[in-house]
């Protein structure tokens, strides 16, 4: 262990003899309500409206992006499986 640490260790335990021991008292938690699914319905609808959804142009673009992406990436994948599986047919032959 290094100084600074020491000192840091020494300084917490300091801390903790300064301060008292919080007095146990029985927890008591207050149990939620549940809500009607009704209301429940009604809440998600307002917090739906105001998000702010993007416009068609947006989503296609967004669309697009993702396409793009994934069929480069699926393709990145396939190409270094078949090449690896062909070094290793290779090496151990078959």
């Amino acid at each position: 262990m290094n100084r600074q640490t020491k000192r840091l260790m020494a300084k917490q335990q300091g801390a903790r003899e300064r301060t008292p021991a919080p007095a146990k008292r029985p927890v008591q938690q207050e149990r939620k309500k549940r809500v009607p699914p009704r209301q429940f319905l009604k809440e998600v609808r307002q917090e739906l409206k105001k998000v702010n959804w993007p416009t068609r142009t947006e989503l296609l673009a967004y669309f697009v992006v993702v396409l793009v992406s994934v069929v480069v990436l699926t393709s990145y994948v396939f190409g270094l499986d078949f090449l690896f599986s062909k070094a290793v047919l290779k090496v151990f032959g078959t």
